[in-house]
């Protein structure tokens, strides 16, 4: 299997072998460097081994979790090699302030000023050089996860072009796709192959891992014994939207029926769970309001100080949220007061004249968003979740995507999956690329998951992903 379900998570293997890889090299930078620092002094110095394997396991947690919060792990990121580097240079950077602040509040994880500079310094050399290695030998090239498309038609076709770029190809290696009687071939004559004998022997034959199901026509011919055969003889057999779901972080809704919703694993939710995260957002809420509340006092006189003592800090909007149920946002005012006098609601577009000059900086920093840990503390919503919508768009928008209201089952959240995979919405289009990426945290959602996309929300906050 090419990718590993963590807490209902897809993690794909390669990503967690380079994210060991880097543990390693960081906890060897760490006794590389007490070893330099103290070359020429006793040995008794750096005799407590123990002490020192802790100190240099917490190290790496907390510079493995930078790494991963500036997108390392994640298969669609910016693959040049100067913006990987770029990457790995503010994780070290970060990954030191929070050092700090952990070594503030457990003072017996400290390595020393002169150890922990040179652990920094070796770390950057070691993650550097084994992230462009990585990126040259075994991100650009097909992983060895061999894979056959049963089916050469519409769905086969509709398949690929889903999975265009690079990043998408680069997780698995597409041996081809089996061209079926009776189906109109629709791929390239390079991806066709001819099943001349059993689909088992076949795929035995060409070292095939797995089989994914992509018949326009699964009432007709459905080889359920050959299938059957190949899934007992330990080759893989999944249909084209658990492959796509896996791969990518999405479900497609294109490909999406109401049996799959029914049937699949996933869209559950457990009272045990429920409570954690109520109680996650609650201490998340409050710590970040007590933290943030200094440049929640500056936009205000920001604010003021452009539109006048009289004009209005705070924008609140009606959003809709758990089941339906409507809920007032708040935010920081961006666009004139006069805004929608005229338009009525509309989405924010690129350059949006409606945008004070205040307005484009704290939303470009997303301080415009930070009210919302209100509405998480009070329970409107969660930290984590599908951003929520206005009446008028969510009535539209479940005319012409059918399954936009599943996502509703969870509180909606100020960040969340597709705010990570997707840029800012301002189309039906938008809507259904944003709705993907919903459905598949509504079907995976788990503390893990949470964690995860909060980590990975302070790549989105420093590069300015996805703002208007």
């Amino acid at each position: 299997m090419n990718t590993l379900r963590i807490f209902n998570h897809h993690v794909h293997v390669k990503f967690l072998l380079l994210g060991v890889l880097h543990f390693v090299l960081l906890i060897g930078s760490v006794f590389a460097a007490v070893n330099i620092r103290y070359i020429t002094a006793d040995t008794s110095v750096i005799t407590d081994y123990p002490l020192m394997t802790l100190k240099a396991v917490a190290y790496a947690v907390v510079i493995v979790l930078c790494l991963s919060a500036m997108g390392l792990y994640r298969p669609q990121r910016e693959n040049r090699y100067l913006a990987l580097f770029v990457r790995v240079v503010v994780a070290l950077v970060f990954g030191a302030v929070l050092a700090i602040v952990v070594y503030y509040v457990l003072p017996g994880l400290y390595l020393g000023r002169g150890v922990f500079g040179l652990s920094l310094l070796l770390s950057l050399v070691g993650v550097a050089v084994a992230q462009m290695v990585f990126h040259a030998t075994v991100d650009q090239k097909s992983a060895p996860w061999r894979v056959l498309f049963y089916g050469a038609g519409d769905n086969a076709a509709e398949l690929l072009a889903f999975m265009r770029r690079r990043s998408d190809h680069s997780l698995f290696n597409l041996v081809g796709c089996a061209v079926i009687e009776g189906e109109q071939v629709k791929v390239a004559d390079s991806l066709q192959c001819r099943v001349d004998t059993t689909l088992s022997e076949y795929a035995h034959r060409h070292d095939i891992d797995e089989v994914v199901v992509a018949m326009d026509d699964r009432r007709r011919n459905f080889p359920s014994d050959a299938l059957i055969e190949c899934r007992v003889s330990g080759i893989n057999v999944v249909d084209m939207l658990t492959f796509y779901e896996r791969q990518t972080g999405k479900v497609k809704t294109e490909l999406l029926q109401p049996s799959w919703i029914i049937f699949s694993h996933g869209f559950r939710q457990g009272a045990v769970d429920n409570v954690l995260k109520r109680l996650l957002d609650l201490l998340a809420s409050l710590a970040l309001l007590l933290v943030l509340w200094p440049f929640m006092v500056i936009a205000a006189i920001a604010i003021k100080v452009e539109d006048g003592l009289t004009a209005p800090v705070f924008f609140r909007q009606t959003r809709v949220g758990l089941n339906g149920r409507e809920f007032p946002i708040y935010k920081f005012r961006s666009m004139r007061t006069d805004a929608e006098a005229m338009s009525g609601p509309q989405w924010a577009t690129q350059d949006d004249p409606r945008i004070t000059r205040v307005g484009h900086i704290i939303r470009k920093l997303r301080i415009d968003e930070l009210p919302q840990l209100w509405n998480v503390f009070i329970g409107d919503m969660s930290l984590v979740g599908p951003r929520p919508e206005r009446p008028e768009f969510v009535e539209h928008l479940t005319t012409v995507l059918p399954y936009y209201r599943v996502r509703e089952c969870v509180k909606p959240g100020v960040t969340g999956w597709a705010q990570l995979g997707y840029p800012y919405g301002a189309s039906d289009d938008d809507a259904n690329g944003k709705l993907q990426l919903d459905l598949y945290y509504v079907k995976n959602r788990s503390l893990f998951l949470d964690l995860l996309i909060l980590i990975n929300t302070i790549e989105v906050v420093l590069f300015r992903k996805g703002s208007r």
